[in-house]
């Protein structure tokens, strides 16, 4: 058990989508806002061994979410950057908070990083029984890597390093930059668009047989600041909803909260991406106490009236 409120925090990728709600989180679980420090991209470019060193500094928690990016064209088009990236960036984040002695360290995984053809719904143990989904294997192994780090680091330096696996994120703040854009924020984007342009269509990528499972981004940081709080082990963490959903269903309940009624053309040219994603949830509430609370439907209806408020042409 760690006691945060107290505690000086890092959070890398703080004031990115995820990391502004872990941040909410915090403050909300009674963290002074003077003891959370953010270390911006600006100033603190973290492929750059003493960005890293200035970044956890001083600091009793490192909570690493900082990371780049992006859905299955993203992914395609930049493999070596992903990789690259991501990979230096916590290797390094974890070496430096190993060399300043911080009390713990949490690192943020990825879905992306289990086996193309895993057994639904996902076990943390079928981790490694497979090569991940050939679209995002590079982001999903650099991942993959940065957890064979922290229980290295545990085993070696008695460092206490936590790894969760977060399926696919949703909610306000979202990416919709077609570029780089997961699911759901380009599922809404389409919709968005041909409404501003009074067009009768929009095309998706892919089946639509594809499935996925979203949880709400308030509900993952509240997942994140728990299993900072109460977790304390080498074995890797589901954090997830525990509920699939095809894309063809997903943008029909988008299309319906949006009152879209045109056509919804498939581009099957396009890659599906995983051909099923769906994760067994049992230890983040066995270990933490975590449970998603937030219905697909509701969280899209927030995440919706988000961009009609910010973002909306």
């Amino acid at each position: 058990m760690t006691t945060i409120h107290d505690k000086k925090i890092v959070v890398t990728g703080g004031a990115g989508f995820l990391g502004s709600h872990v941040v909410e989180e915090l403050l909300r679980r009674g963290v002074p806002k003077e003891n959370i420090f953010v270390p911006r991209s600006s100033e603190y470019d973290l492929r750059l061994w003493e960005h890293c060193e200035k970044a956890v500094a001083g600091r009793d928690i490192v909570i690493h979410l900082a990371a780049k990016v992006g859905g299955i064209g993203f992914n395609q088009a930049k493999p070596g950057e992903l990789f690259y990236d991501n990979v230096v960036m916590g290797a390094q984040i974890i070496e430096a908070a190993r060399k300043a002695g911080v009390q713990k360290l949490l690192c943020l995984g990825t879905i992306c990083s289990y086996p193309k053809f895993t057994p639904v719904p996902f076990r943390e143990e079928d981790l490694w029984n497979g090569y991940p989904e050939e679209t995002n294997a590079p982001y999903g192994l650099a991942k993959k890597a940065l957890l064979i780090q922290t229980q290295a680091y545990r085993e070696q330096y008695g460092m206490n390093a936590v790894f969760l696996l977060p399926v696919n994120l949703y909610g306000p703040r979202d990416s919709f930059d077609p570029a780089r854009s997961h699911v759901i924020p380009a599922l809404l984007k389409k919709v968005a668009d041909a409404q501003a342009e009074r067009r009768d269509y929009i095309e998706v990528w892919g089946t639509g047989k594809a499935t996925r499972e979203f949880l709400y981004a308030e509900d993952a940081a509240e997942g994140i600041v728990l299993a900072t709080e109460r977790y304390d082990k080498s074995d890797p963490v589901n954090l997830g909803s525990g509920k699939e959903v095809s894309i063809k269903q997903a943008i029909e309940i988008i299309c319906r909260l949006m009152d879209f009624r045109g056509e919804i053309r498939w581009d099957t040219t396009k890659p599906d991406g995983q051909p099923r994603r769906c994760l067994n949830v049992s230890r983040a509430k066995e270990e933490f106490g975590f449970q998603a609370k937030t219905e697909l439907e509701a969280g899209l209806r927030k995440t919706i009236d988000w961009y009609r408020a910010h973002l909306a042409k």
